[in-house]
């Protein structure tokens, strides 16, 4: 394979020819730089002393009696009556002894297995839009052919390491067995790591159970070199529910990594203030992670953080808002303080792909790498507060997230890369275009962008005047003609039909 052909048979950015669109390699992106800190470390513990009296004053309501006779067991005072837990520090503590600080997740390709934890970060495919859009068909209920070009399009760029749960709803079909069909999408199309859907312990099973297939392994196998992972979104204020638990139930039994996430919007789900929706999201998000060690200790966990505001005009969301971006920080370090992974986005509230989108997702961006996320969910193609699934958008966030990745590549501060002969070899008042230092590495000096124009007024104007849309326009469109189906054993594509085919039986379907 040549040097132009890395990633799993993708172009990187060193292919200058045939028109390709430009782009970085697929590879293990790490963070060098220490974590930005906004809270002290008293203000964090500040935190965490009001998430203890939440727990263990307050408690949290939860719909599972089988959450309740596990707390119960673990010592935990339940309120059946109230369906309330309240728990006490030294069960938390006790969690997180057994909580690992790092796992990995493994997909059909080997090449591409994630680390989450330490300095490794991942970006992750928008999740859960009930909408499409783009600016050739307009906005559209989410459906299965749109579901399929998203794949592609997560497959095709390398700065996306992971699926999302259904990037959009395909609509048309039956809800309660579509999992199984974006599920073997995931699987056919790409190659990457996905997020199955963790509403109840079937689909759960379902996510496990395929993957493994993919794999060539069994599910018992995978439990000791995990490929799939989900998100727990905990019903803020203080409430999880019965569906939701028993998918987290599912995953911790098998090893599979969850993903704690608490929603909570200041001024609707929590409190107006940064610090009282912190620590509830803390409170929350915890009580998570315990359930998870009650399970099964050791079970893989991520500390999730979701906490914006809202706009106290209308009560509709907001993203990528100074606040938004300050708790994105914070949670990082709450998440370090108790060694656990941690999960946040970078979301926008814009309606359409333009200035807002672009600033508020560049903020929040911001604020997710610098507080330390190791994986950052949404981050190529959302829009609209997570309504629509946007293939534009998607463009944008990946010229985004490839500038966060060159960022974070380490600096080479080598003598070569100091460059003093190439300083003495040019004359003052000379130029280095044609140094011997600049010929070595004009090819690969700098970031070379896929979206933005740089060429000077008279050729952008002669070229057609096209905006960033309507370059983000044709870039999705080449991309999905430039795709490439990964290859995979005919015989795992059968059995994974043939899963697909037994599950829906067994489930039957209803009404779209």
């Amino acid at each position: 394979m040549s040097e132009e052909r890395r990633g799993g048979g993708r172009r990187s950015r060193t292919n200058r020819g045939g028109g390709a669109i430009s782009q970085l390699e697929f590879r293990d992106v790490q963070n060098p730089y220490a974590p930005l800190e906004l809270a002290t470390p008293d203000q964090v513990e500040a935190i965490h002393r009001t998430s203890m009296r939440i727990l263990s004053e307050l408690g949290i309501r939860v719909m599972s009696t089988r959450v309740m006779e596990l707390f119960e067991a673990a010592g935990a005072i339940v309120d059946r009556a109230a369906q309330t837990i309240r728990i006490d520090e030294s069960l938390v503590a006790e969690a997180l002894k057994t909580a690992p600080s790092s796992f990995t997740l493994t997909s059909r390709n080997a090449a591409k297995r994630l680390t989450m934890g330490g300095r490794h970060v991942a970006f992750g495919l928008v999740a859960g839009p009930p909408n499409v859009h783009d600016c050739v068909n307009g906005r559209r209920p989410g459906n299965m052919t749109d579901y399929e070009n998203f794949i592609r399009l997560a497959h095709h760029f390398n700065a996306i390491h992971i699926i999302g749960n259904q990037v959009t709803a395909p609509q048309e079909l039956p809800a309660n067995n579509r999992h199984l069909d974006t599920y073997r999408a995931n699987l056919t199309l790409s190659d990457l790591a996905f997020h199955c859907t963790a509403i109840g312990r079937g689909r759960a099973m379902d996510g496990i159970n395929m993957m493994a297939i993919a794999r060539g392994i069994t599910p018992e196998a995978m439990a000791a070199d995990p490929g799939v992972i989900t998100i727990i979104s905990v019903n803020s204020p203080r409430l999880f529910d019965d569906a939701m638990a028993e998918g987290l139930i599912a995953m911790a039994e098998h090893g599979q990594p969850v993903t704690i996430t608490p929603f909570t919007l200041m001024g609707a789900m929590t409190p107006v203030t940064l610090p009282a929706a912190l620590a509830q999201q803390n409170a929350e998000a915890l009580f998570g992670v315990v359930l998870t060690q009650l399970v099964k200790p050791g079970a893989p966990v991520m500390y999730g953080a979701f906490t914006s505001n809202v706009d106290m005009r209308s009560g509709a969301p907001a993203f990528g808002t100074p606040e938004n971006t300050k708790a994105n920080v914070i949670s990082g370090q709450l998440a370090r303080r108790y060694r656990l992974p941690y999960r946040t986005s970078n979301a926008n509230a814009s309606n359409a792909v333009d200035l807002q989108a672009a600033y508020e997702t560049g903020m929040a961006t911001w604020g997710a790498v610098m507080g330390g996320a190791n994986m950052v969910y949404h981050a190529a193609g959302w829009l609209e507060g997570g309504l629509t699934a946007s293939y534009e958008k998607l463009i944008l966030d990946v010229e985004i997230l490839q500038n966060m990745m060159e960022i974070l590549r380490p600096i080479d501060f080598s003598e070569d890369e100091l460059g003093f002969e190439a300083i003495r070899s040019v004359p003052t008042g000379g130029h280095f275009f044609g140094a011997e230092h600049t010929l070595a590495r004009y090819e690969s000096a700098f970031y070379r962008p896929m979206l933005s124009d740089w060429t000077n007024y008279g050729g952008w104007e002669a070229a057609g005047a096209k905006d960033a849309l309507t370059r983000a326009t044709g870039l999705w469109q080449q991309a999905l003609r430039d795709y490439e189906e990964p290859a995979l054993d005919p015989a795992i594509r059968e059995a994974l039909d043939a899963y697909v085919a037994r599950r829906k039986e067994e489930i039957g379907s209803d009404e779209p």
